[in-house]
C-alpha cells in the first residue's frame, strides 16, 4: 500500500534517513518506534508528500486517502465542534458542501432557467452523498465526539473556546470519521484520559484500513499493532509483533551483536598480537604478510547502539510519621458544581495511592487539598508530623524562567551540590553534554516535565503527590522514572492515564464517582480484577 525505497533524507546537518527501506500493507497496524529527534514526523510528512527524500522514493497504490494527525492542529473557530469536525471527513464533507450549495441554488429565484440542469446535478451528487453515507455522518460524528470525552454541550459549542488538548481531540475526531484507507496517528494518546483512551483502542482495533502510529503509552501500543517499525541511525527496521515483543527481540539482538563483536575483538587481539611479536622476523614473513592480508579483508562487526538511559536512585529520605494526610469532613464546590460533600479520607506512611475518576470527578482537587494548593469550602486538612512534601503539578512547568537555562535552574535550586552531581541528576533526566545550556523558554513539554520531576526527586521528599507525571514523557523516561519510584520508600498519591504506571506504583486505589468515593486495599491491577472495568467511566 506505502512503500518507501531505499530514502535518503538531510535536515541541515543531520543525515535523518540513510537508504532506508520499510512497507506498509493493507490492513496492518504498525508501531513507529525511535528516540526523539529520530525523523519520525519527517517520515508522516514525507508519507503525505509535505516532504519529499533526497534519494529514493515513497510509492503509495493509486487512489488510496490518508488522514494525518498530528499534534500541530492549527487555527480553529467560528463554528460549532461537530461542524468542525465533519467538515474534515474528507471526500464526503466535500460532497456535502456541494449539496448544499446545490440546495441554495434550487431555492433560488433568480436561477429558475437553471432548474433542469440543477435537478439534474443535485441527483447524481445526492447519490454521491448516500453512496458516501453521508447521511449518517452526523450521527456518526457525535459518536466519535462522545467516545473522545467531550459533552453534548461541548459538541454543539464553538470550537474557538476549546483549549489547545481539547483542540487536539477535535483534530483527531476529523481523522477518525473520515476513515481514511490509511491513518498516520502522531501520539494520538496524549491529552486523552483514560476512559477516552480505551475507547480510541476500541476504535482502531475495529478500523479495517491500515495504520502507522506514535505513542508514548506503551499498554496502548501493545493493544493495538502487530508490527514495528523502528527509526535508529538513519535505518529503517521492521519487527512482527507488538511492543513487548520488539522490546524482547531488541535486547535479544543487542546481546547477539555484542557477543558477536567481542568475540570478533578477541580473535582481532590475537592476531594483531601475532603480527607486532614476529613481524621483525624473516623466517616468520610469510605468516606475518597472510595474516595482515587476512585482517585486510575481515568485516567488522559494530558494537551495539545502545540508547543512553540513565538510572536514577533516590538519595534516602527522612522518615515521615504513620499519619501521612488526613481529611476529615470536606466539603469542597466550584459555584454550584459540587466537588466533595464530606469527604474523610487518611493516607498512610508508604501507602501508595492511585486516584481514579471521570473528567470532573476531582481528582486534581484532591491533590490541591492535600498539598494545600486549594482550601477546603469546610472541614479539615491536616498533614502529618515530619512530612515532607513533593507536589508535581501540571502548571510547574509554566513558571520555569525561561531565560535560565537547565543548569543555572539546577544550581539555583541546590546551590550546595556539586557540579559532577547536578549533571549526573541532568543526565539521568536526559539531559546529557550541552543540553544543560538549553534555556528554559526552549524546551519542550517534555523536557519541561524531566526538568521539573529532576529538581523535586535530587533532594526527596517522604510524600509524593503527582498530578498526571508521564504527560510528554517517552518511554524510555517512563520507565526509568517507574524504576526509580518502584525503589522510592516513602508514600505517594497520584492521578496518571497511563495504565502501565498505575499498575506498577499502586498498592491502594481510591475511586471518586456520582455515587460516592470508593478506596481500595489494593493497586490498580487488583480494582481492575475487582471491579471488571480499567476506569470508572467505562461501567455500565
Amino acid at each position: 500500500m506505502i512503500r518507501l525505497d531505499k530514502i535518503t533524507k538531510q535536515n541541515g546537518r543531520q543525515l535523518v534517513f540513510i537508504e532506508a527501506s520499510a512497507a506498509l500493507q493493507r490492513g496492518e497496524k504498525a508501531g513507529l518506534v525511535g528516540p526523539n529527534g529520530a525523523g519520525k514526523t519527517t517520515l508522516f510528512r514525507m508519507i503525505t508528500g509535505e516532504e519529499q527524500p533526497d534519494e529514493g522514493q515513497v510509492a503509495q497504490d493509486r487512489g488510496i486517502t490518508i488522514g494525518y494527525f498530528s499534534q500541530d492542529v492549527g487555527e480553529m473557530s467560528g463554528r460549532s465542534v461537530v461542524a468542525e469536525v465533519m467538515d474534515g471527513a474528507g471526500p464526503v464533507s466535500a460532497v456535502a458542501a456541494e449539496l448544499k450549495a446545490l440546495e441554495l441554488a434550487l431555492a433560488d429565484p433568480d436561477r429558475m432557467d437553471e432548474m433542469e440542469a440543477l435537478v439534474e446535478r443535485y441527483g447524481d451528487v445526492q447519490g454521491r452523498f448516500e453512496e458516501l453515507g453521508g447521511y449518517g455522518l452526523e450521527a456518526r460524528a457525535y459518536e466519535v465526539l462522545a467516545g473522545l470525552g467531550f459533552s453534548q454541550e461541548m459538541m454543539d459549542g464553538d470550537v474557538g473556546r476549546l483549549s489547545g488538548g481539547w483542540k487536539m481531540r477535535v483534530a483527531l475526531a476529523r481523522i477518525l470519521l473520515m476513515r481514511p484507507d490509511v491513518m498516520l496517528l502522531d501520539e494520538p494518546s496524549n491529552h486523552l484520559d483514560i476512559e477516552s483512551l480505551i475507547w480510541l483502542e476500541s476504535f482502531l482495533k475495529g478500523y479495517d484500513g491500515a495504520l502507522l502510529m506514535t505513542s508514548h503509552d506503551r499498554e496502548f501500543m501493545n493493544r493495538i499493532v502487530s508490527k514495528i517499525v523502528e527509526i535508529d541511525a538513519g535505518q529503517l527496521t521492521t519487527f512482527s509483533g507488538d511492543y513487548a515483543f520488539y522490546e524482547q527481540q531488541r535486547a535479544q539482538n543487542e546481546a547477539q551483536q555484542q557477543a558477536q563483536f567481542e568475540r570478533q575483538q578477541a580473535m582481532l587481539a590475537k592476531e594483531i598480537a601475532f603480527i607486532e611479536r614476529f613481524k621483525a622476523r624473516a623466517s616468520h614473513a610469510a605468516q606475518v604478510q597472510s595474516r595482515v592480508k587476512k585482517l585486510d579483508k575481515i568485516e567488522r562487526v559494530e558494537p551495539p547502539r545502545r540508547r543512553q538511559s540513565v538510572a536514577f536512585e533516590f538519595q534516602p529520605a527522612p522518615r515521615s510519621g504513620e499519619e501521612v494526610a488526613t481529611l476529615k469532613g470536606v466539603h469542597k464546590r466550584y459555584g454550584s458544581r459540587i466537588i466533595y460533600e464530606g469527604l474523610d479520607f487518611a493516607v498512610r506512611r508508604r501507602e501508595r495511592w492511585c486516584v481514579m475518576g471521570i473528567n470532573g470527578a476531582g481528582k486534581s482537587t484532591l491533590l490541591k487539598l492535600v498539598t494545600g494548593t486549594a482550601e477546603p469550602d469546610s472541614g479539615s486538612v491536616a498533614v502529618g508530623a515530619n512530612v515532607k512534601l513533593g507536589y508535581f503539578a501540571q502548571h510547574a512547568m509554566d513558571v520555569l524562567d525561561g531565560d535560565q537555562t537547565i543548569f543555572e535552574m539546577l544550581e539555583e535550586t541546590f546551590p550546595q551540590a556539586g557540579q559532577g552531581s547536578l549533571r549526573a541528576l541532568a543526565g539521568c533526566f536526559g539531559f546529557s553534554g550541552d543540553d544543560v545550556e538549553k534555556r528554559c523558554r526552549v524546551l519542550s513539554g517534555g523536557e519541561k516535565a524531566r526538568l521539573v520531576m529532576a529538581r523535586m526527586l535530587y533532594d526527596p521528599p517522604n510524600f509524593l503527590v503527582l498530578d498526571e507525571p508521564t504527560n510528554h514523557l517517552d518511554m524510555a523516561t517512563k520507565e526509568m522514572l517507574i524504576t526509580a519510584l518502584s525503589a522510592f520508600e516513602g508514600t505517594m498519591l497520584f492521578v496518571s492515564h497511563d495504565r502501565h504506571f498505575l499498575a506498577a506504583l499502586s498498592n491502594r486505589t481510591l475511586e471518586l464517582t456520582p455515587d460516592g468515593v470508593h478506596a481500595y486495599g489494593g493497586g490498580y491491577t487488583e480494582y481492575v480484577a475487582r471491579t471488571g472495568q480499567e476506569a470508572p467511566g467505562l461501567r455500565s
